[in-house]
């Protein structure tokens, strides 16, 4: 795999680009605990439909990195939606079809709703738009499935982040998608990506930010201010979520219908848990390619 590097105003991003030459735009960014590899069944697919598919890591993932020690690592969705905005920005990549999961997904959500300019079409998987906010009304059972975004709140926590990441991640994936049987080749593949030493803190800060326990960082306050009263998205957008999702539950995605300004369409996956594009990447292959045809024909 050949990692391939563009420069921001805060990060130099890693990311691989596959697919043929002169192909169509297809940004994939990947979720938390998880790396660019999670698309590997369904490249094959966007690569013969004729897509040249970009998958940028996330900031704190694999080899991205920040430009100044002096930069606050901070794993808030404004910063996030802002990274992947900077990316097409900087790749000048346009009409893409984006494609996030997990937090992919909710970087992707900013996008379409702030900066959709350079987005044909959007595809969510396994997180919902404007759940990130500290007053987000919680089942029980959602609770319970967040306890790992409570930990990260203890000095334990934050330890078992920076050094046991790995079993930490791996209790998380067995546990997330309950019918999915994965190999140790796969687990480790991505969580190689977790070595970035920005990693621990990013994760922390994202989750301590989610809900109220911890300041943002001040160059993402335009940002966070314009989502504090979610502004629809503005890009047609598909939102694939899996029915045995163990951590966001498929109710986080249910009723959003009046947050979106274009087409939008929600498919849950019978038998599958938060991690669609390794548990099923034919059908989610399937689902991206009807929904990014769909896009093009309503839009000339």
């Amino acid at each position: 795999m050949m990692v391939e590097f563009v420069r921001t105003a805060e990060l130099d991003v890693g990311y691989v680009v596959t697919g043929p030459e002169g192909g169509r735009g297809l940004v994939a960014v990947h979720g938390w605990p998880d790396d660019v590899h999670c698309w590997d069944g369904v490249l094959p697919f966007w690569h013969e439909a004729g897509y040249r598919v970009y998958r940028p890591f996330l900031r704190g993932f694999g080899p991205t990195r920040f430009r100044s020690a002096d930069t606050m690592r901070s794993g808030q969705i404004g910063a996030l939606g802002h990274d992947l905005a900077a990316f097409l920005e900087a790749l000048d990549l346009d009409r893409v079809l984006l494609v996030g999961h997990d937090w992919g997904a909710r970087a992707g959500y900013v996008v379409g709703a702030l900066f959709p300019e350079r987005v044909a079409a959007l595809v969510a998987l396994s997180a919902g738009y404007a759940t990130n906010r500290p007053d987000a009304p919680l089942s029980w059972p959602l609770v319970h499935a967040y306890w790992y975004e409570w930990f990260v709140a203890t000095e334990r926590g934050r330890r078992a982040m920076r050094d046991d990441r790995r079993s930490f991640s791996r209790h998380l994936w067995e546990t997330w998608a309950p019918g999915w049987t994965f190999g140790d080749q796969e687990f480790e593949q991505a969580a190689a990506a977790w070595d970035n030493d920005d990693w621990p803190p990013v994760t922390v800060h994202a989750y301590l930010h989610r809900w109220g326990e911890a300041a943002g960082d001040p160059a993402y306050d335009h940002i966070e201010q314009r989502l504090s009263d979610p502004p629809p998205v503005r890009v047609p957008t598909l939102v694939v979520h899996g029915a045995q999702d163990g951590d966001n539950l498929p109710e986080t995605t249910e009723g959003k219908d009046e947050l979106f300004a274009a087409h939008y369409e929600r498919v849950v996956l019978p038998g599958v848990g938060h991690f669609p594009p390794r548990e099923a990447p034919e059908k989610v292959a399937e689902l991206t390619l009807r929904h990014a045809e769909r896009s093009a024909s309503e839009t000339g």
